[in-house]
């Protein structure tokens, strides 16, 4: 492996990192989309830095471009407030306007410049490690890692700082302005570090991958965890491990690294959608068909302690009676019958102490409608779920 190969995967780990930070908070405040605005929208403000200082690599850019992210926060939340329009709507208004005045700024003043539409959205890790920082006339590594190493340490003396902070004034702001947390400093302080975050990556990457690593990490172990450390872990683990992937896949298909390494988050965030054992797709398909069944039983059940004649407890009957189809019924017999709740006896079903002694707790719960759940009664009389 070539020393370009290890910088650009080492490049592309601390901006997967540098990402994931602000990336958890912003999924957990609802505001992921405001990432995609400001990566978009700070556009003007890194041509403004070019044309005061006429170097692409002066930290004026950087500077006025986090600049221009927060002024987006601000026109965005400004548009909401007048109630008009929702926030998705706002953010839609303020970033084509912003980026639009950008790349007109681009077309007409900076043609002749390597600053273009197209390496802003897409970027080039490609040429990362070519891009080197010099001091005192010794090569010290690419600067894009120099930057975003910096801004990296930044972030995580920011979040050691201020993580309670923060946790509080996301979860409840309520509780955050009761605490003497001003939860406007915290939010805009968190805006601050993600436009910083999104300027400091857009010469390396490019907007498309940053809004990548910023979102679907996070997305990610959100799926996973509600704990707050376990999710910034897997949001880590996750952007890291993608990015690594990603190159991989690039170099074996010839094709592009930013590309490829956005696909693997999609493909990684797919497979835990579907999978994750909590919140994932099928595990929340097999619960519903699970509690459906469950509350078929309890229906039984109810209706077994309603009736007391010979006739209205034979097995063909109940099938009849309830009005379910064969296969339905035939689960939820045999469902009692695993939690002893039933016995059958020629046909005739009748209630075991069991599932009479449940049947009265559920009974009691339906009348009182008591605010616990009814899950914790299932749990000490359920064997097996349906």
């Amino acid at each position: 492996m070539s020393t370009p190969q290890i910088e650009i995967q080492l490049i592309a780990a601390v901006v997967a990192v540098a990402c994931a930070i602000p990336g958890v908070f912003l999924v957990l405040r609802k505001m992921a989309l405001i990432s995609d605005a400001i990566s978009h929208s700070i556009l003007p403000g890194i041509v403004l830095g070019f044309f005061l200082t006429h170097d692409l690599n002066s930290p004026w850019l950087i500077l006025l471009a986090a600049i221009t992210g927060v002024i987006t926060v601000v026109l965005v939340e400004a548009i909401q407030k007048t109630g008009l329009v929702k926030e998705d709507t706002a953010i839609g208004l303020v970033f084509p306007a912003l980026f639009s005045i950008g790349v007109i700024l681009i077309a007409k003043n900076a043609n002749d410049v390597h600053l273009d539409v197209d390496a802003v959205l897409l970027g080039e890790l490609a040429f990362a490690p070519f891009d080197r920082l010099e001091l005192f006339g010794t090569d010290v590594g690419p600067k894009s890692l120099w930057v975003m190493g910096t801004i990296l340490l930044c972030t995580l003396v920011l979040l050691f700082l201020f993580f309670k902070e923060l946790k509080v004034s996301t979860f409840d702001a309520g509780l955050s302005s009761a605490l003497g947390i001003s939860p406007i400093v915290m939010h805009y302080g968190l805006m601050s570090v993600s436009s910083i975050t999104v300027v400091g990556a857009f010469d390396a990457v490019g907007a498309i991958l940053v809004v990548a690593l910023m979102i679907a990490p996070a997305a990610t172990a959100y799926l996973l965890t509600s704990d707050l450390k376990k999710m910034l872990g897997f949001s880590i683990l996750f952007g890291v491990a993608s990015a690594i992937l990603g190159y991989w896949v690039a170099n074996l298909l010839d094709a592009s690294i930013s590309g490829a390494m956005t696909t693997v988050l999609g493909l990684v965030f797919l497979s835990v959608y579907l999978f994750a054992p909590r919140k994932g797709l099928i595990s929340v398909l097999y619960r519903q068909k699970q509690q459906r069944t469950e509350v078929s039983l309890l229906t039984f059940l109810l209706h077994l302690n309603n009736h007391q004649d010979i006739n209205e407890r034979h097995i063909n009957h109940l099938n009849e009676h309830i009005n379910w189809q064969k296969v339905r019924s035939k689960t939820v017999v045999e469902l009692a019958l695993k939690n002893n709740m039933i016995s059958i006896k020629d046909n005739i079903v009748s209630l075991t102490d069991k599932g009479k002694e449940f049947t009265e707790l559920a009974l009691e719960y339906i009348i009182t409608n008591k605010d616990e759940k009814i899950e914790h009664m299932k749990d000490d009389f359920f064997l097996f779920r349906g």
